[in-house]
């Protein structure tokens, strides 16, 4: 770590990794009176404007399930300990660590620049996904409302989409998205890592309770919307134990679709994480890392493609049987799904039939 705080209440990290990128690095002096740490002042999340020229990105990895992908924010005040998605701050010059869910990039013209992509000839209507890379309901969403004004437009071109959160904020926007949802050209996804709300606090601490997440899907459902669950990241000797009791809720509150993803630990978030189970749960430290390690060929992260995103071995392997054995007893996964992204038009191409 570069600066360990200990006053880190509602984060996930308790300091900032090295910069792989920086040359020089700068250590903080010690904090005076260290012995009164707790009367140190929380740290504020800093909210900084990002000036992207455009909004949609492009994804070719063969281990993402989508194409195209919108994220009106970079960094992620959720501050999961786990996230996959924190080096990629380190491109920002800024560490993985409390940066990453302290720094957070708005991109106020997400809307503007989604309505332009839409509106170009080049574009037929492809699925877009919300998130994949930073939560597109994390906490600054309830005031800046940038997904949701990318959803109207969205609506109004009637272009097929997905979304994946942990926020229960999503169902501030259920009139939004059932509009494409009668269509067939809406899903939504929300992810839950464990039902402990001890746990879930430590782990993602700006996230919304396991409760909430569990309303949402039932909300969403009884508003015509499909819904998926994400039991993710699956965390050997810590969460996934809990797979079975996760999809049970799920199904039990609407969802119909399951996915489960194994942990993955690339870059700077292996001495991240390393840290939170040093921090807070020290006893299972070892256990965990070591059956990380039995998923991942003897390292704590495997970045291969074909691997990363399913993990090897036995543990692995188990998860997969129990997921499999889960979902077929709940009925979940029944029904093949797709969105359907033929309606897609843009205003005033209705003209062209005159």
């Amino acid at each position: 770590m570069k600066e360990f705080r200990k006053n880190t209440k509602g984060r996930g990290s308790a300091g900032n990794t090295l910069n792989r990128f920086d040359k020089t690095h700068t250590v903080a002096e010690p904090y005076e009176g260290e012995e009164f740490a707790e009367e140190r002042p929380l740290l504020r999340t800093e909210f900084l404007r990002d000036s992207s020229r455009s909004i949609v990105s492009e994804n070719s990895s063969p281990d993402i399930p989508f194409r195209y992908s919108v994220n009106a924010y970079r960094g992620c005040e959720h501050g999961c300990a786990y996230c996959y998605a924190r080096p990629t701050h380190e491109y920002l010059g800024h560490s993985a660590g409390l940066d990453f869910e302290s720094k957070i990039y708005v991109k106020e013209e997400a809307p503007r620049l989604l309505r332009e992509k839409l509106m170009s000839r080049s574009w037929q209507g492809e699925l877009i996904t919300f998130s994949g890379n930073t939560d597109c309901y994390q906490p600054i969403e309830r005031q800046m409302k940038l997904t949701r004004q990318c959803l109207e437009v969205m609506v109004q071109f009637k272009n097929a989409f997905s979304m994946i959160t942990k926020n229960a904020l999503i169902t501030r926007d259920i009139d939004l998205i059932s509009q494409n949802a009668k269509l067939g050209a809406a899903l939504c996804l929300i992810s839950i890592t464990t039902l402990d709300d001890e746990l879930c606090s430590a782990l993602e601490p700006r996230t919304s309770r396991p409760a909430a997440r569990l309303r949402a899907i039932r909300q969403l459902t009884e508003a015509g919307i499909p819904v998926g669950v994400n039991v993710a990241p699956c965390i050997p000797g810590l969460t996934d134990h809990e797979m079975p009791a996760i999809l049970k809720a799920a199904a039990e509150a609407g969802a119909t679709m399951a996915n489960f993803t194994p942990i993955r630990l690339p870059l700077a978030v292996t001495p991240l994480f390393t840290a939170w189970l040093e921090q807070h749960r020290p006893l299972r430290k070892e256990k965990v890392l070591e059956n990380i390690r039995n998923i991942r060929d003897g390292k704590l992260n495997n970045a291969e493609f074909g691997s990363r995103m399913r993990g090897t071995g036995a543990i692995a392997e188990n998860m997969r049987q129990m997921f499999r054995i889960t979902t077929k007893k709940l009925g979940l996964n029944e029904r093949k799904f797709s969105l359907d992204t033929g309606h897609f038009c843009r205003p005033g191409d209705q003209l062209s039939f005159f």
